[in-house]
């Protein structure tokens, strides 16, 4: 097996805890509409969805209309809510220089807003100049389609099989498998629930972890396993 050449993160829910905000945010914004969902339940149905495939999503299991003004809602919602609440993903700063490796941020998320992310829990200065946003670059399909990860690998010039990718969704990690990459699942964030890495290893990933202290040696291992 090739030896990792590139590290691949999602933004949400691996580098920051932001999922289980935008969960409640998007569930309470269901409920009122009249699609009655707890925010456990949505972080476990519809996790690395942008909003609008998830009220697709939604609209195609029911009967109900969803407005596309939700979208604007939940974004505007979520802008007001990461100002107070936001905080990074323990151990992103002191592992990130043991990887040894080039690194990127892949995510279904705007530039813009993986930017204010990343500037308000002070993790802006290591990945500057490194943010794909799947939305606004290539193909512009988001995950579950791989082309964000694809694109990235080509920017680097690395082969898909030698990059790794961190991910905590399971859509994510669909995306990154059918990019030809490898996955780690990452459990380590606040929406994670109890069968999560389960279906993260259902989805593709060959191992999960549930702190970044663990990814250094888990990446320098996948040198050496083989993937059955």
């Amino acid at each position: 097996m090739s030896k990792p050449e590139l590290v691949i993160f999602d933004c949400d829910g691996v580098l920051v805890d932001s999922e289980y905000l935008s969960a409640q945010i998007s569930a309470k914004l269901l409920t009122d509409t009249g699609y009655a969902i707890t925010a456990e339940e949505l972080a476990e149905r519809y996790s690395g969805l942008i909003f609008a495939d998830m009220l697709k999503a939604i609209e195609q299991e029911t009967d109900i209309p969803l407005s596309a003004s939700l979208i604007d809602k939940a974004g505007d919602l979520f802008l007001q809510r990461i100002r107070t609440d936001l905080v990074p993903i323990d151990g992103v700063r002191q592992n990130i220089g043991r990887l040894h490796l080039p690194y990127c941020i892949c995510s279904n998320s705007t530039s813009a807003n993986i930017v204010t992310m990343l500037k308000l829990t002070k993790l802006y200065d290591l990945f500057e100049g490194r943010i794909f946003s799947a939305p606004e670059v290539g193909t512009r399909r988001s995950k579950p389609a791989p082309d964000v990860f694809v694109y990235a690998a080509k920017q680097y010039h690395i082969d898909p099989a030698k990059v790794v990718v961190l991910e905590d969704s399971v859509h994510g990690a669909t995306a990154a498998r059918d990019a030809g990459m490898r996955v780690v699942g990452f459990t380590g964030a606040s929406h994670a629930w109890p069968g999560l890495a389960g279906a993260l290893m259902e989805a593709g990933a060959e191992t999960t972890i549930s702190r970044h202290t663990d990814l250094p040696a888990v990446i320098e291992a996948m040198g050496h396993w083989h993937d059955h």
